[in-house]
């Protein structure tokens, strides 16, 4: 049954457990660089929703299935938070991330990175009220 997987590997060619070069796609230089502005859009846009306490980065890296994407928010107390997503390169034209996916993925971790801070908080206070 190995054989019918992706990563059985091809005799004298890729070795099992590894991918092969051409099921992992490649982007152009001007790829690259849609994708560098489309993640630092959206760091830019998770800063707009956060004081300037928490630290927000970005990172666009090559992983097994192509290039990924990491978002990370570190408050001021608490945990870190980060999202990362695989960028779909279909039918890419001036965006490879659409606006609409930018403001959902800095919205839920300005939320995240928010509620980090409150859970911090909350143990070491007294609720005035409930």
């Amino acid at each position: 049954m190995n054989g019918n997987t992706p990563y059985a590997g091809l005799p004298g060619e890729t070795a099992a457990g590894q991918r092969a070069a051409a099921d992992v796609p490649d982007l152009s230089s001007s790829q690259k660089r849609l994708l560098h502005r489309d993640v630092s859009r959206i760091a830019a846009r998770t800063r707009e929703f956060l004081p300037n306490e928490y630290a927000v980065d970005a990172d666009v890296s090559t992983g097994a299935t192509g290039p990924q994407v990491t978002v990370a928010v570190r408050p001021p107390v608490g945990h870190a938070v980060s999202a990362g997503f695989t960028p779909d390169l279909e039918d890419v034209s001036e965006e490879i991330i659409t606006s609409d996916e930018r403001d959902e993925v800095a919205r839920g971790l300005a939320a995240s990175a928010a509620l980090q801070v409150k859970q911090a908080v909350s143990d070491a206070m007294t609720p005035t009220a409930k």
